[in-house]
């Protein structure tokens, strides 16, 4: 890949590579291919995982990330070349989330030989499935000071626009037990599906709450919902059991563990099994250092919906914010896309700011 070469063409590239999540070698090897050609960076393969460095002694040291891997394709590889009326966009996978934020930190990775902040280039895999396996998380285990920094920019699709912390989320089920029996004989059993209407009595009356909690000035909006239900043996039996689960998506003005606790108290009463608990991140957007980068994007930032890498960052203790191209509603859809003019919108701010003497 030619990284000082045209944009467009190194993203068209990095595109068309296809790198399915726990499928990045090709990718991986790429980008490594690429990175270490270039003097002015210390290159460090971890895995499919790069990590790439300048040593220049500035005073701030700012990481910028981008993971490489994508959903499953979908008859959406190779990409193709799209006019709209608002632009020229690419379509394929992998061109919303996130290969426009790699491609443009990879160009810039080349183009910033001696930018006025050290630099920290980030490339990793397998963020689109279980934490587990996270790219991030292995380097953190296995080499914690590569990811040092004053502040962290993941380049997660946010139509150019900065989008501060995330939200936490939190799946749970809840386990209602009931009695079999037969339905002819109704009265002899318990109808375990029939005791989940407490439960959606206070999944309803929690919507008549505000949803919006304000922190550290970006409005975040919370949301609790049953997403899947199971029960039953069969149509003339009645119930011995039944399941529901519950999405949480919290603000980042309370922990995890503050979190399940209110789940917890909530939902006293009935056996709660927790399947996946994600810390928030809060926005960070006081630091001086991420001010100056809101300043530099020049438009309002706004809160991350959603759960993304930045809280890995938070929970490392740097502060941390998603900016990059693409439009975050066309992630993972069939049709996924990108309008091209945001990737060099993207290149001009985060190198322009890169390059300055103050922050």
């Amino acid at each position: 890949m030619d990284l000082r070469g045209d944009l467009r063409t190194l993203f068209t590239q990095i595109v068309d590579c296809e790198s399915v999540s726990g499928h990045e070698e090709v990718l991986a090897g790429l980008v490594e291919k690429a990175l270490t050609d270039l003097p002015h960076l210390e290159t460090v393969r971890i895995g499919n995982n790069l990590v790439a460095r300048t040593g220049l002694g500035r005073r701030e040291r700012v990481l910028v990330a981008g993971h490489l891997d994508t959903v499953p394709v979908a008859g959406n590889l190779p990409s193709v070349r799209e006019t709209r009326e608002d632009g020229e966009y690419l379509v394929g996978r992998g061109s919303c989330d996130m290969k426009g934020g790699v491609a443009v930190a990879l160009s810039l990775a080349a183009q910033l030989d001696s930018p006025a902040k050290d630099v920290t280039w980030v490339f990793y895999d397998c963020e689109e499935i279980a934490a587990q396996y996270n790219g991030l998380g292995r380097i953190a285990a296995e080499r914690p000071e590569l990811l040092d920094a004053d502040l962290a920019v993941l380049m997660e699709p946010t139509d150019g626009v900065v989008e501060g912390g995330c939200q936490g989320t939190m799946r749970f089920t809840l386990h209602v037990p009931g009695t079999a029996a037969h339905s002819a004989r109704s009265w002899t059993g318990h109808n375990a599906i029939h005791d989940l209407a407490p439960i959606l009595d206070i999944l309803r009356d929690w919507q008549r709450r505000d949803p919006l909690v304000d922190v550290d000035g970006l409005t975040y909006h919370e949301g609790l919902n049953a997403t899947m239900v199971s029960g039953g043996l069969a149509g003339n039996v009645i119930p011995p059991e039944a399941t529901i689960q519950i999405n949480y998506r919290y603000a980042p003005d309370k922990t995890a563990a503050q979190a399940e606790a209110s789940m917890r108290a909530l939902f006293d009463g009935w056996a709660m099994e927790v399947l996946d608990l994600s810390a928030p991140a809060r926005p960070g957007l006081d630091r001086a250092l991420a001010r100056s980068f809101v300043e530099k994007v020049g438009t309002e930032p706004r809160p991350k919906y959603g759960w993304t890498d930045v809280a890995r960052f938070s929970e490392l203790g740097t502060p941390a914010l998603n900016y990059g191209p693409g439009d975050p509603l066309c992630a993972h859809k069939a049709d996924e896309c990108c309008r091209l003019e945001t990737l060099d919108e993207c290149r001009a701010a985060l190198g322009g700011w890169l390059a300055e003497e103050d922050s």
